[in-house]
């Protein structure tokens, strides 16, 4: 049975579309060099911006014997995707616990902590 093709970017994937996002628009030579390390082959990076092309995170335009590869999808609108299925996936579509997760398990720093006791004050008001 085939794999149903992922609404989100693999860690491979996100390394091209970062640079695109940057560029907002790169042939498949110019991401290539644009890659830091590890160096990915010009041929995988070919076939991964076909894929991106499919799944619907980017497009592309001739330009003369080369494409030229435009993102369709904001970094935002991926990480809310990214952001989507893994509380679909952990935590039972509850933002909540996925916060307190995040808070018990992370160390954050004084301006975090505050940002986030105006959040919930700013929640736990009344209207």
């Amino acid at each position: 049975m085939a794999r149903k093709k992922s609404k989100t970017l693999t860690e491979g994937e996100l390394r091209l579309m970062d640079v695109l996002w940057q560029k907002g628009h790169a042939t498949v030579a110019e991401v290539t060099s644009s890659l830091g390390a590890p160096p990915i082959a010009y041929n995988t990076v070919l076939t991964t911006m076909r894929i991106l092309e499919q799944k619907g995170f980017v497009r592309h335009e001739e330009e003369g014997r080369a494409f030229i590869y435009i993102p369709r999808v904001r970094r935002e609108e991926a990480s809310t995707r990214a952001l989507d299925q893994l509380l679909t996936r952990f935590f039972d579509n509850s933002a909540g616990t996925l916060a307190l997760k995040l808070v018990e398990n992370q160390q954050l720093d004084k301006t975090e902590l505050s940002r986030l006791k105006e959040l919930i004050e700013k929640y736990e008001a009344p209207e």
